[in-house]
């Protein structure tokens, strides 16, 4: 007997759907074809134990299992419950007429349990658009996949559970989540708020500049300046995300199986990786690629601290993608894309001491190691970064001030209002959502200059002996800082402050 069941294999952020082929001969074997991997090969002593445990048998026929399509690699635990139901109908076990209209999906335990999987949120989109009647998944993956519309997804608990269903047993009730309901439940009082941090004026504004423009930052300042304390703060003002960034990051996040019984994200992502990560940690990869830490920050904030802790060929992996935003993972037989379009957030202290110029410092740095500690980031990877600002220490009189300070929801409101006006120059265009995305084409557009501003910026640019990158970051920040006012044109007093955002560009920095 020839039964046909379906499960779904997960590519980067996209489903395919995986055919399995059961079939029962005369005959005592197991065959399983269809480049399966390790997990899925040790899948027959889960499945007789938790078949056996559940009053089921694993039948003493020649079973032959295909997984089509059979070029395609299939990997991880997944598929187990997909090749025990179609075991249990090719025996005739049990009656299942309808057993080719659902995908099923799920990691099976000796007693017949069901162990969460990754990528329910794409299997369930790949689903509905191949017109499948439902899904059946382990019930810690159910608020994910019922994100989806259209689709009926059964959070199950065990085996028993699908058998009684298809044999008419028992009636399974689909999950069903109001997505506009998860979409609009937003934190109003954000758990780390900038109403908290005492002084750093100066610091605020230009986060709020990168904010509205999606500007990459870069905090310099001795230790206890407070430089991780406003980087945690960021995600708090930038703008909420939109239903297809909630849905776009929500997939990654399934793939990657973080999401922990959460349906849908409705919060921007805050990523902190420790300096000792791998360049594969980093950007993504493996055997099997997975999405690194700059595709779990897509659509919020990456906060590398300590910069120069970093290792050098780890920060040099991030050039392509800060400038493209997606980043493509190439393997021998496949090739997967996954979206990277995050807010780079750096720290560093001035010097290995952490007190650069700092008179009553016990520690101080001679040049050469001074120039060693700096020398471990590029040129290139700060020319993609817009803002540099320096963090000052706060002192007494503004720490021991009990006046309270702006909150990051009145922040966020004109952070929002300037992205609107972006919004509305951008609408036309697929690629460009905010001014950090801008290319020269646009910046010649957008950014016209009068002969004052003109000849400031080329004074600047003389002085401070910028790259042509670093001249298009100057005008990309002084086109928000005038979204930031409401105004149309970019005059001088915005080029003014955009170039005092770029300290790592001044000669004489290093003393």
């Amino acid at each position: 007997m020839l039964v046909k069941v379906f499960g779904s294999a997960v590519f980067g952020v996209e489903a395919t759907t995986i055919t399995v082929e059961v079939n029962m001969d005369k005959g005592i074997g197991y065959h399983l074809v269809g480049l399966p991997d390790n997990a899925i090969k040790e899948s027959s002593y889960r499945i007789a134990a938790a078949l056996k445990n559940n009053g089921y048998a694993m039948p003493g026929k020649k079973i032959t299992i295909n997984m089509a399509p059979a070029d395609l690699r299939k990997e991880g635990s997944a598929y187990d419950l997909t090749l025990a139901v179609g075991i249990l109908v090719a025996s005739a076990q049990i009656k299942a007429e309808e057993v080719d209209k659902y995908i099923i999906m799920g990691e099976l335990s000796l007693d017949g349990g069901l162990q969460p999987i990754r990528g329910a949120l794409p299997i369930a989109i790949k689903a509905k658009e191949e017109g499948f009647k439902g899904f059946f998944l382990p019930k810690q993956n159910v608020k994910e996949a019922a994100i989806v519309s259209g689709l009926d997804v059964y959070g199950i608990e065990n085996i028993q559970e699908i058998i009684d269903f298809f044999e008419g047993k028992d009636t399974l009730e689909p999950t069903v989540i109001d997505t506009r309901a998860e979409f609009n439940k937003t934190l109003d009082f954000p758990e780390f708020d900038f109403s908290d941090v005492r002084g750093q004026e100066s610091i605020k504004r230009c986060m709020e500049i990168a904010a509205a423009g999606g500007h990459n930052i870069i905090l310099i300042g001795p230790p206890g300046a407070g430089k991780t304390m406003l980087a945690k703060r960021l995600p708090s003002i930038l703008p909420p995300m939109t239903l297809g960034e909630a849905l776009e990051t929500t997939k990654i996040h399934s793939v990657a199986g973080k999401l922990k019984e959460v349906g849908l994200m409705n919060q921007r992502p805050f990523r902190s990786p420790h300096h000792t990560i791998s360049n594969v940690a980093l950007v993504g990869g493996g055997s099997y690629p997975q999405p690194g830490e700059i595709s779990m920050a897509h659509n919020g904030v990456l906060f590398l601290d300590e910069l120069p802790e970093f290792k050098r060929d780890v920060l040099e992996v991030m050039r392509q993608p800060l400038e493209d935003r997606e980043v493509t993972i190439s393997r021998a037989k496949f090739t997967v894309t996954y979206p990277s379009s995050f807010m780079l957030v750096a720290s560093m202290n001035p010097s290995p001491s952490g007190y650069f110029n700092d008179p009553d410092s016990p520690v101080t740095s001679s040049p050469s190691e001074m120039q060693r500690y700096l020398s471990k980031i590029s040129g290139p990877l700060l020319d993609r970064i817009d803002i540099h600002i320096e963090v000052t220490p706060v002192p007494f009189e503004k720490l021991s001030d009990d006046r309270k300070a702006e909150s990051s929801v009145d922040i966020r409101t004109r952070v929002t209002k300037a992205r609107e006006i972006r919004s509305a120059r951008f609408e036309t265009m697929d690629k460009v959502h905010y001014n950090a995305q801008m290319s020269s084409k646009h910046i010649r557009e957008f950014c016209k200059l009068d002969d004052v501003s003109k000849q400031l910026l080329k004074t600047a640019m003389e002085r401070l002996n910028l790259s042509a990158r670093a001249y298009d970051r100057i005008l990309k920040v002084s086109r928000t800082i005038a979204d930031l006012e409401g105004v149309e044109e970019v005059v001088s007093y915005h080029i003014s402050e955009a170039i005092q955002y770029r300290s790592l560009d001044r000669d004489g920095w290093l003393g």
